[in-house]
């Protein structure tokens, strides 16, 4: 039991998961059975939610008060804001995103889920697939979550009915089957009572998989794939030891010493020398490690600068392509606007020389149009100021992907995943 945010734990032992699904489904109940059942609260925090559940009148614990933290949350029994909680079992550290259920709230679902190595999509047993069901799984699959779950839950208001569950399921593969969606795994659960939640139930003696703990615990987190990639955060030196390195986090593929890489925009290549961190060298450092890399050559490396696999270089884009969520509720996005692009660790002034197609994340298909408005999402064409180096967002959802910044308040309007660059 700890209330640490995990950011020590290694890099393979972390997941990062995001709960997703139509409202009342039970997201922020279930993420509350998690934590209470895993025996991740701490005396304090329990006493407080008997505490609140007594002066609500409630019986039994009211789990989603530990993830519902907004009063407006509270007031209406939704979800809002993206809610982040931290937890670790003896086998792995967790980071859960509890996004919203609410169409209107579509931004914030990219959000949370758009560093996810795991979506949790939940459905209500009672209702089947939902439109908002729907909208959240073409999400996971537009944002290239690698692991997609489906929890039937309320599995206990159908008497724990095989058959529904499996229909469900059904009807879920023949939806997804559209998507990019790479590995599903469906989970009969009921939340309020904690069936298949951390433990495997008696309730469902049809059912021999994992329950969602343990298959949280034992799925395969995949490396960043593909080439070596590291946008430069900081150029570190201390003189009096005669120490230059270039602090950042990897965000694709793995370095060693002796790797050749190639220094943007400079051209210039150079020898790693050796791989940096706070506990000591590391023989190869791997995404997503935040490392510092030390050189053979003294290059003038500063922040917004990228190393990269000298043989496989990024393109040196200045128009991009992308697919942009929009999540201004002040003023759409329309031809002519002046932003601002932040990709990785540098921030360039960005035009939009064209708004095409609109994606309706509920049906895939796609219409004219000459505006996005909050959480449209549409086909957007970009003409940048200064070039950024990026893959797609397919190749690589780090470099692949970016935000789109007001210049006058500088709020973050859009969310942006690269489809083609130039």
């Amino acid at each position: 039991m700890t209330t640490t945010e995990p950011a020590f734990a290694p890099a393979d032992s972390l997941l990062r998961f995001a709960t997703a699904g139509a409202v009342d489904d039970g997201k922020s109940t279930l993420i509350g059975r998690l934590l209470h059942d895993s025996k991740s609260l701490l005396a304090d925090q329990l006493e407080q939610l008997e505490v609140a559940s007594r002066e609500r009148g409630d019986e039994e614990l009211d789990l989603a008060m530990l993830t519902d933290g907004l009063r407006a949350e509270r007031e209406q029994g939704i979800t809002i804001d993206v809610a982040h909680r931290y937890f670790e079992t003896a086998r792995r550290a967790f980071i859960i995103a509890d996004t919203p259920g609410h169409a209107q709230y579509t931004r914030n679902m990219v959000t949370g889920a758009s560093t996810a190595d795991l979506a949790i999509v939940l459905v209500d047993a009672r209702n089947g697939l939902t439109e908002q069901s729907r909208r959240h799984a073409v999400l996971a699959g537009l944002l290239r979550v690698p692991q997609v779950v489906l929890a039937v839950n309320k599995m206990d208001l159908v008497d724990f009915d095989e058959d529904v569950f499996r229909t469900i399921t059904a009807d879920f593969a023949e939806f997804t089957a559209k998507l990019e969606l790479q590995e599903i795994t469906a989970i009969p659960i009921a939340a309020l009572r904690g069936d298949n939640v951390v433990d495997r139930s008696a309730a469902t003696p049809w059912y021999d998989g994992p329950s969602l703990l343990e298959h949280l615990e034992t799925v395969e987190v995949a490396e960043e794939a593909g080439r070596f990639r590291m946008p430069v955060q900081l150029a570190l030196r201390a003189q009096e030891q005669d120490y230059r390195g270039c602090a950042g986090q990897i965000a694709g593929g793995s370095v060693a010493a002796g790797d050749e890489v190639l220094h943007l925009p400079s051209g210039m290549r150079s020898r790693v020398v050796a791989v940096d961190t706070a506990d000591g060298e590391l023989e190869r450092g791997r995404a997503p490690q935040s490392v510092a890399l030390r050189l053979a050559e003294d290059i003038d490396v500063g922040r917004g600068d990228l190393l990269c696999a000298a043989e496989h270089p990024p393109v040196a884009a200045e128009e991009l392509t992308a697919a942009v969520c929009w999540m201004s509720p002040k003023t759409p996005l329309t031809r002519g606007a002046r932003l601002l692009l932040k990709h990785t660790t540098r921030v360039v002034k960005a035009v939009v020389t064209e708004v095409g197609e609109r994606l309706d994340v509920t049906t895939l298909e796609r219409s004219p149009a000459n505006s996005l408005q909050l959480n449209d999402i549409g086909e957007v064409t970009l003409r940048l100021a200064q070039p950024v180096f990026c893959d797609s967002y397919a190749d690589n959802r780090f470099t692949g992907g970016a935000v789109l910044i007001d210049e006058a308040g500088h709020a973050t309007v859009g969310a942006v995943l690269i489809s083609d660059a130039r």
